[in-house]
């Protein structure tokens, strides 16, 4: 077997490939999959990171998107995208100035928060410039990761409804797929868990006098099972769009569903059962292991078209792939390789190249590629 992909290609491996065809079907799916909810849909940005992407979930029903940093906010909104949440507590003075900056364009631009010390900041550069920040409170629902807990949130979001500059507007979370604090298959239970938590959460601040409106929880696996509760209001998938290995993993969709591919080299073949690719973990994300639960992956991607194959370890410039000793790969065949994590996997790489329904590529930068700050 020799799954070799048979282009003359006038570009150069290792190189991220998005089928078109299969990235509108993606965005078309989870659309009308919101649709029979009664929460909205407002999907988080980090796996393209491309304004025209963004657009096209728009323009299939999202109400908005989400981001994680200022830098990729500021590229939306440069991309013509005019509602942004930011799900992160910004805190940092200068980053505030800049959200200041985008609200005074005119975008709508609402900010995570989840302390004291982080609402002041925003308060302070708020009365400062004349505005009034639109602010959803974090809650960890059980990640142990930014957020506060569902015990403490009634007390600190009755503090950041009294702040001047501030118009508390919803509560986020992120999860992903946890169940009673431990990483699971059974996606249902894990999304009823975490709209449960949430919904009560809400609750309890609106008891407070406080009229909370948007609760908005997200990831891939369980949004749509969050969204079964009462009371959620908006979800915030992102890798549905191009899908990956863990997706699949997941039960989310199949292999084939994957519109986002690594097409690589192989460049040498110094045993029977060994291949080596032009890429490495410079090329393929490694944030999602081989062997670690809930998913138990078996190597760092899935060679399409050999499934015996085996993506069994990586140097920076080097993947490592097992493979039968009578199959017949060559130096020189190009394959390709579904990537365990698509997201981060998209950040190492400058451009993708998007591939229509003739075979045709073109080459698009990733505008918001790498935008840390």
């Amino acid at each position: 077997m020799k799954p070799s992909l048979d282009v003359k290609p006038l570009f150069e491996t290792p190189c991220l490939v998005i089928r078109e065809e299969q990235l509108h079907a993606n965005v078309a799916a989870m659309a009308e999959a919101v649709v029979r909810t009664s929460a909205k849909l407002r999907p988080h940005t980090k796996t393209h990171k491309l304004p025209e992407m963004a657009q096209l979930q728009i323009d299939e029903g999202a109400d908005g998107i989400t981001v994680a940093k200022i830098a990729e906010a500021e590229v939306m909104a440069a991309g013509g995208i005019r509602d942004i949440f930011v799900a992160y507590p910004i805190v940092a003075y200068s980053k505030l100035e800049r959200a200041a900056r985008l609200l005074q364009a005119g975008i709508r631009l609402i900010l995570g928060v989840d302390s004291k010390d982080g609402a002041s900041r925003m308060s302070e550069i708020a009365v400062r410039e004349g505005i009034s920040f639109e602010a959803r409170l974090e809650i960890d629902s059980g990640m142990a990761r930014t957020g506060v807990t569902p015990s403490d949130a009634v007390k600190l979001a009755e503090w950041i409804h009294s702040l001047p500059g501030i118009h508390l507007t919803g509560l986020f979370t992120y999860r992903g797929a946890m169940l009673k604090g431990a990483a699971t298959m059974e996606l249902r239970a894990a999304g009823h868990e975490e709209g449960r938590i949430m919904a009560q959460t809400a609750a309890a601040i609106r008891d407070a006098g406080i009229p909370i409106a948007e609760v908005s929880v997200g990831s891939s696996p369980t949004a749509l099972y969050a969204a079964e509760i009462e009371g959620i209001t908006e979800v915030r998938p992102g890798t549905y769009i191009y899908q990956d290995r863990m997706q699949a993993a997941f039960g989310l969709c199949h292999l084939e569903d994957c519109a986002g591919t690594i097409w690589a080299t192989v460049v040498s073949r110094p045993a029977p059962d060994r291949i080596v690719i032009d890429g490495g973990s410079k090329t393929f994300a490694t944030d999602v292991q081989p062997g670690k639960p809930p998913l138990h992956l078996k190597g760092f991607g899935h060679i399409v078209g050999d499934d015996a194959a085996v993506f069994d370890r990586m140097s920076e410039e080097h993947g490592v792939i097992l493979v039968d000793p009578d199959s017949d790969y060559r130096i020189g065949d190009i394959i390709s390789i579904i990537p365990n994590h698509i997201c981060s996997t998209v950040n190492l790489h400058n451009s993708i190249y998007l591939e229509n329904a003739d075979g045709e590529l073109k080459k698009i930068k990733i505008a918001a590629r790498g935008l840390l700050d």
